[in-house]
């Protein structure tokens, strides 16, 4: 059996999780299937008919984030295929000629009313069925000629069958439409371009595309566009009408859909926050489905082995980023060191905490550092305030007031002084000794908790509450440079 899917967005913004995650569907889905022996093809295609808001900004990030992600495409963009071009705006001939075949096969008419008309007859009529009333079904030839001879320009409209459309949906179930609720629509505008209600269809079935999983968003488009579907079949443009599966939506907080505004919804703002792609793909596949009843985490070669469009949940999602970070710290722990130090490296360089490139007293400084900071980071940008105190010039060596305000006060300045004493009398700087010696100058003969005790030092040292482990720090920083900051911790 043969499998192709495709992921259609349109370049009129910047990718949301939204896109992230019915991109992801669909690339497991043909995985998946792939897996198991069928011919599956992932398609990526743009739609990119809406002129005035479509933009090659736009275009080269959908692209960026298709690469960041790790969704790799069989079709498309800057891979080709035997169905390109895959960008709408370069299919315009095509378009063309399967509207010259619904039109000769009456599947299609030309529309010349005004919409005021067609607003003044649904108020004379007491009629509540918005959209088009159909009056330009069948226009006589004098009727047509009057509406030429004004000058009035036309649409094409698709002339929707009586009764109902029904179809399985593979995520919904069974799905029926009305098709009395369901007006004849356009398919392009007056000056002949191309509507989505024409190219989406066309394009699925000239890609021959078997499976269309999409958002929920669009199901009441779907009555539309099967009786079309099934008008290709019939023009011998496709070969069978797609399933459809509609996948649920994401929802923020007031249980609204969450938009395409919503500062949650950037997708590049995990990317730039440090989230793991494969981390944030998990949180993603979650919004919808689940491996297991009693996991949350999974790679995604497992989810590939595992998915089945038939498994997600129709209900909505709620977008819930305590969570999405969550998951994404159980991705970095997966990780080797040296793996969070290669992803951390670009952080680094962007927050100035290195050089670029990495001058080797930095690369010695960072090899003995991740370790202390790979375990206790949930995000890749978290590292560079984690690690800045190691390389900063003293000079430029700040402290976080807040910190500063709440625990380098009279007592902990004193406790500093305490601390200062105790490590500058050490023979030997290592992390044992260090740890020996505050340890027992700070607790055993003063009395005071751990917290109590170190906290105003790690304050000194590194400049705030959370750090790297305090002992080891010190070892790294050296003993002259964490003596002259607890120095002039105490003022």
């Amino acid at each position: 059996m043969s499998v192709r899917v495709r992921f259609c967005p349109s370049p009129t913004g910047s990718p949301h999780v939204g896109f992230a995650r019915a991109a992801l569907y669909n690339w497991a889905f043909a995985r998946h299937a792939a897996r198991n022996g069928e011919d599956a093809t992932f398609v990526f295609r743009i739609e990119d008919t809406d002129k005035e808001r479509s933009t090659q900004e736009s275009y080269d990030a959908m692209l960026g984030a298709m690469r960041w992600l790790g969704l790799d495409w069989d079709e498309g963009p800057e891979v080709g295929g035997p169905y390109a071009p895959y960008r709408q705006s370069e299919r315009t001939e095509l378009y063309r000629d399967v509207l010259d075949k619904l039109a000769a096969s009456s599947y299609t008419y030309d529309c010349f009313c005004r919409n005021e008309e067609v607003d003044a007859r649904r108020k004379a009529a007491g009629s509540k069925v918005m959209g088009y009333d159909g009056f330009c079904r069948d226009l006589s030839a004098e009727q047509r000629a009057a509406f030429e001879a004004e000058g009035r320009s036309s649409v094409v409209r698709f002339r929707m069958p009586d009764g109902s459309v029904s179809w399985t949906d593979l995520v919904r179930g069974e799905v029926t439409f009305e098709t009395e609720n369901v007006p004849d629509f356009a398919l392009c505008r007056a000056n002949g371009d191309p509507l989505y209600t024409l190219v989406n269809p066309v394009d699925d079935a000239l890609m021959r595309i078997t499976h269309v999983l999409r958002g929920e968003d669009l199901l009441s488009s779907t009555p539309r566009q099967i009786p079309l579907h099934r008008a290709l079949v019939d023009l011998g443009v496709s070969e069978a009408v797609p399933e459809f599966g509609h996948l649920p939506l994401i929802i923020g907080e007031g249980n609204k859909k969450l938009s395409k505004r919503d500062p949650q919804a950037h997708l590049f703002g995990y990317r730039d926050d440090g989230f793991l792609p494969e981390g944030l793909l998990n949180y993603l596949a979650l919004l919808g489905w689940a491996i297991a009843a009693d996991r949350d985490v999974f790679t995604l070669e497992e989810m590939v082995e595992a998915f089945d469009i038939r498994d997600v949940n129709p209900n909505p999602a709620r977008f819930d980023l305590k969570k999405a970070t969550a998951i994404n710290a159980s991705h970095m722990r997966m990780l080797s060191v040296e793996q969070i130090t290669d992803r951390v490296l670009p952080f680094l360089k962007a927050a100035g905490v290195v050089g670029d490139p990495v001058h080797d007293a930095d690369a010695q400084m960072l090899e003995q550092a991740m370790p202390l900071v790979a375990e206790r980071i949930n995000k890749l940008a978290e590292a560079p305030t984690m690690l800045d105190f190691l390389f900063v010039d003293e000079a430029a060596f700040t402290r976080e007031p807040a910190d500063v305000e709440k625990l380098l006060d009279d007592t902990g300045r004193d406790v500093v002084k305490a601390a200062h004493e105790a490590v500058a009398a050490l023979d030997t700087w290592s992390t044992d000794a260090i740890q020996t010696a505050l340890q027992t100058a700070l607790v055993e003969e003063r009395g005071l908790k751990p917290r109590v005790a170190f906290g105003p030092v790690r304050v000194a040292i590194t400049g705030r509450r959370v750090s790297p482990p305090l002992f080891e720090s010190m070892e790294l920083l050296g003993r002259d440079r964490s003596l002259a900051r607890l120095e002039s911790a105490v003022g």
